[in-house]
């Protein structure tokens, strides 16, 4: 499987989820509050059994039980309305554009350019520290819900309906993206990659995803042609345009195969094109369980060379 990456909010790597971590921690603290003392109320009746004073009654069933309770949770709302301003509002003008298309099981990632045109990846995610990136969120099928929880709030992804979410890495690393909204079989492998880094080598990185892979007199590509991979899946400067499944333009140059289920090696890749039901219940992609060791040798070889 996959290396672990952090998923915590609480162990913030960005504003936003900063901003949530100490909602969290207050939010604690005012139950605890609460839940201390409902059970010192209730560890005093059991001690003092029988007939109290009216008027210690009144004080501790009403001020304990009814007034302390509201003044606290009356606080707790205040403080989580307060924040929703700036978890909700908008990039500022000129920030990174990342269009992001849920798809049953895996994530279709496109980066906005200066020029207005735009360029596709799958299921990694690269985002420049200290900025501002604005989400553009849908979805192709069902709902899904977009969430890296080191990074910020989550965000549902709508077929037919485009919503934002604005997000601001503060810490270099990299992170797990998952899908919060049930979607189908394979939900809980669909994950993703976030590779937060300098502005410099986001780049970088940028700039080489907008190269095309061109055709190539490698073995392996003639398989790719032969066994129908282009139907479904694009690599740019290629005869091969699918739009079906992920753009593989700079497959091998990713962490992950199959949404974050396994690590980017060749033994893996092998393992994913030969048993792909196995290896992710559910997938629509179809398992080349038939193709001898020799041409997936080169087909895999030739996949792993799309950097």
């Amino acid at each position: 499987m996959n290396v672990a990456l952090s998923q915590s909010t609480l162990d913030p790597a960005g504003r936003g989820a900063e901003v949530i971590a100490d909602l969290f921690w207050v939010m604690a603290i005012g139950g605890v509050c609460i839940w201390l003392l409902v059970i010192g109320l209730a560890v005093y009746a059991i001690l003092r059994p029988g007939k109290h004073q009216a008027k210690t009654t009144r004080v501790l069933v009403i001020g304990g039980g009814a007034v302390f309770p509201t003044l606290v949770l009356t606080g707790l709302l205040t403080y989580g309305l307060s924040i929703l301003p700036d978890l909700q509002s908008p990039a500022p003008q000129g920030s990174q554009v990342v269009e992001v298309v849920g798809v049953r099981w895996w994530w279709r990632v496109r980066y906005r350019l200066p020029s207005g045109k735009t360029v596709e990846t799958a299921n990694e995610i690269h985002l420049p520290v200290g900025e501002a990136v604005e989400f553009k969120l849908t979805s192709e099928d069902v709902i899904h819900s977009f969430w890296i929880p080191a990074l910020g709030g989550k965000m549902d992804m709508i077929p037919g309906r485009e919503n934002r979410l604005k997000l601001f890495p503060t810490k270099t690393g990299v992170f797990r993206g998952v899908c919060a909204e049930f979607c189908g079989a394979a939900h809980a492998q669909m994950s993703f990659d976030v590779v937060v880094q300098s502005r410099d080598e986001f780049d970088r990185w940028l700039v080489e995803l907008q190269q095309s892979a061109g055709e190539s007199d490698h073995a392996g590509q003639a398989v790719f042609r032969s066994r129908g991979c282009g139907a479904c899946h694009t690599i740019r400067g290629t005869e091969f345009d699918g739009v079906v499944g992920p753009d593989l333009t700079h497959f091998g140059s990713r962490r992950s195969i199959g949404a974050s289920v396994l690590a980017n090696t060749p033994e893996n890749l092998t393992r994913w094109i030969s048993h792909t039901h196995q290896v992710k219940p559910g997938v629509e992609m179809p398992a080349f369980d038939s193709i001898d060791a020799e041409k997936l040798a080169e087909l895999v070889d030739y996949l792993m060379e799309l950097r």
